[in-house]
């Protein structure tokens, strides 16, 4: 069997992600984006058993999945879901230093998510694991129409 196209184009996939989150966030680099993108997936994770989570994890594109399990707690307690300013806190409790998480850092993450996955079997997958998962990702038809697209990856280069 010859490699997955999905693992030949990783980094591809894994960079526009990153792009549409930048975006969605309004924020200027992908850099800024980063730990907004793992403290989301950090929060999203530690509410889930660990047969959620993997199916969670299996569902998603190899550069993306390998955010969601990094650093990965097992051991870690499951907490409830809770209200959207408590998962916000959290988000950005992840590297508070450089987070640049905006308030709609949840939903940002979500219609990164959505725009590189079949989000219809994004939508049967959460539903599936729980009503709050898939509130969890949930974005508003407005949301995603009003998310700005089609900029340039900004890359930063030191001249030596």
């Amino acid at each position: 069997m010859p490699v997955p196209p999905e693992y030949y184009h990783a980094t591809e996939q894994f960079n526009q992600f990153m792009v549409d989150a930048r975006d969605a966030s309004n924020l200027e680099t992908t850099n800024m984006a980063w730990n907004m993108v793992v403290g989301v997936f950090q929060a999203f994770r530690r509410r889930l058993t660990i047969g959620d989570a993997l199916c969670f994890a299996n569902f998603l594109p190899p550069g993306i999945r390998a955010v969601f399990v990094a650093d990965w707690d097992a051991n870690e307690k499951r907490v409830a879901f809770g209200s959207d300013e408590e998962l916000l806190k959290e988000i950005k409790s992840v590297r508070q230093q450089h987070n640049f998480s905006p308030s709609n850092a949840r939903s940002a993450v979500a219609i990164a998510l959505r725009r590189n996955v079949d989000v219809q079997a994004l939508e049967r997958l959460l539903r599936d694991i729980s009503d709050q998962a898939f509130e969890f990702w949930k974005v508003s038809e407005q949301e995603l129409r009003n998310a700005e697209t089609n900029r340039s990856l900004k890359i930063q280069l030191k001249d030596f």
